[in-house]
């Protein structure tokens, strides 16, 4: 099918890219400029970076006729959001000695660093593979880091279906040895039927793709929004399979109404491990063959799903599995949140979720953040875990070792921090957005803060403080921080302007819809003082902002 079309520009990169390895030995030796080669901007995003530029100084750079203020943005490699105490340590030195220093939690559960220099990127690399990390495939048209539910607490089983993230991330990796041979100095291949790929073959997949294992009944995961979902069915304390979901993406263009969001449908449900990776390497193989690889807007699976149909693609999948999927089992979802505080788990193991205000861990006047994780680290007591809302779990510590942990969160004013957060600061989100993402077209990480600090008097005015309500902020319409899966969405249209959304649920099955466009800050103050003000007088005992905004259609599904 995808053969028949005019292929996008990307696609003739791919292919002639020597196995993702372009010119970029040869862009990093130019000293001319910070940037790289056109085509290598493609290519090194399958190594696990962006190249970007501070959009801040643009047109003072530009006046005085300088070449942008081009850095890198390196993204690592952790299945489920997993780091040893030791690789933070790494991490922060890493973080501290090559880039800005602030070591970002994604929305997909890993770290970014960004202001990477051209010259640092090779050191940078070769540290973190010291520390055994590395940041292949995280970016690129390819399977992006696995999600998993983050914290051991959510099952007696949470350990087995966790394990599932670094398997598939491992199942799912190109074959290429590029990334060992430019960075890490490994020598050449010689035969290249040694780095055969048949998943990927030279075309690699049409765009990006993403997988989420969610373990109900806390869909913290955001299972639907993924091209590929997993959800974990346990019965018993026992984990008898998973149902799969097809077909998820947030990504949307302004005036384009051929991109939508689409939550993801589940085909069915898969009892053993081996028919479960089966499944989702032939789903990969489906959407490699039938993708559209000539419009880089639809190219994700859910258009491609919605091209072929349900039907046919279920059927497709399992002519190349070789067996039924079985009927999907039942399920519930009844919270989507992250469990602040401590936390044990079945092994009698201490978990401490850490609030990390749009996953910045850095040093401020008010809260030594980093220096106090770093602390942590370095007793060794906790590994540390991302969670999909990009606040942190210090984890798997054991009793005897918890008051110490303690001390340290009490004496950098954690704790303080952690309980003093309102509820709706706690349940929110934000993508990085300005300065330095080039499809920023408004603020986000940097605005939202300030915008719930004047959210906040309002629902303390409808005694609405209490509420968790979900509020997410993308500075674009790509959805990096699920914006469109929000009770209330913030979406960037321009300097200061968003698409107010409201009317998704709190379990994460239902998307959101436009309520006003292009507003300011003071008109998304004046229509949120209205919503709240009959949400609170109007609301039954148990519901949600957003099953109100239905109730009342001030949307529609």
């Amino acid at each position: 099918m995808s053969s028949t079309q005019k292929l996008s520009a990307i696609e003739k990169i791919k292919t002639e890219s020597d196995g993702l390895r372009g010119t970029i030995v040869e862009s990093l030796q130019d000293e001319i400029t910070g940037a790289i080669r056109e085509d290598d901007q493609a290519l090194i995003k399958f190594h696990g970076m962006y190249q970007q530029d501070d959009r801040d100084r643009r047109e003072e750079r530009a006046a005085k006729k300088l070449d942008r203020l081009y850095s890198f943005m390196i993204r690592l490699r952790l299945p489920g959001g997993f780091l040893k105490p030791e690789q933070w340590v790494a991490t922060h030195r890493i973080a501290g000695e090559h880039t800005t220093g602030v070591i970002k939690i994604t929305s997909r559960q890993t770290v970014q660093l960004h202001g990477l220099i051209k010259s640092h990127i090779k050191p940078t690399i070769q540290a973190f593979n010291k520390a055994a990390l590395d940041s292949i495939a995280t970016c690129g048209d390819i399977n992006r880091n696995v999600l998993c539910s983050s914290n051991p607490g959510e099952s007696p089983i949470h350990e087995k279906v966790f394990a599932y993230a670094d398997k598939i991330s491992e199942f799912l990796m190109p074959k290429t040895k590029a990334y060992y041979e430019i960075w890490l100095d490994e020598e050449k291949i010689a035969d290249k039927k040694e780095e055969e790929d048949l998943l990927y073959q030279d075309r690699y997949l049409p765009r990006k793709f993403k997988i989420a294992i969610a373990i109900p009944p806390n869909n913290d995961v955001d299972v639907f929004a993924n091209d590929l979902g997993l959800i974990a069915i346990i019965e018993n304390n026992e984990l008898k399979g998973f149902n799969i979901a097809i077909g998820g993406g947030l990504s949307t263009t302004h005036g384009n109404p051929e991109t939508y969001a689409r939550l993801g449908t589940v085909i069915g449900f898969t009892d053993t491990e081996e028919k479960t990776m089966s499944a989702i390497y032939e789903i990969l193989t489906i959407q490699r063959d039938y993708g559209n690889r000539a419009d880089r807007k639809l190219a994700r699976l859910k258009y491609t799903v919605d091209k072929v149909g349900v039907k046919w693609f279920k059927e497709e999948l399992e002519k190349r599995i070789g067996f039924r999927l079985q009927a999907p089992k039942p399920y519930t979802f009844s919270s989507r949140v992250d469990h602040f505080g401590w936390k044990q788990n079945a092994a009698g193991l201490w978990n401490y979720t850490v609030f990390v205000e749009n996953g910045r861990v850095l040093d401020t006047e008010e809260l030594a953040l980093k220096s106090a994780m770093l602390e942590v680290a370095k007793t060794g007591y906790a590994n540390f875990r991302f969670t999909c809302t990009q606040n942190l779990i210090l984890s798997d510590i054991v009793p005897a070792n918890k008051d110490q942990v303690q001390n340290i969160l009490e004496q950098f004013g954690i704790v303080k921090h952690t309980e003093n957060g309102s509820v709706i600061r706690k349940n929110s989100m934000a993508c990085v957005a300005l300065p330095t993402c080039p499809l920023a077209l408004a603020e986000a990480q940097r605005y939202f803060p300030e915008l719930i600090s004047k959210i906040e008097p309002l629902l303390q005015k409808y005694q609405l403080e209490n509420e968790g309500i979900i509020m997410r902020m993308t500075g674009c319409p790509n959805g990096c921080a699920r914006s469109y899966l929000a009770e209330i969405g913030f979406v960037g249209t321009a300097p200061g302007k968003y698409n107010l959304h409201i009317g998704g649920d709190r379990q994460g099955e239902r998307l959101n819809t436009v309520y006003r466009e292009n507003a300011d800050e003071a008109t998304i103050l004046q229509t949120l003082d209205l919503l709240f003000k009959d949400f609170s007088a109007e609301k039954t005992e148990q519901e949600s902002f957003g099953d109100f905004a239905l109730r009342k259609k001030w949307v529609s599904l």
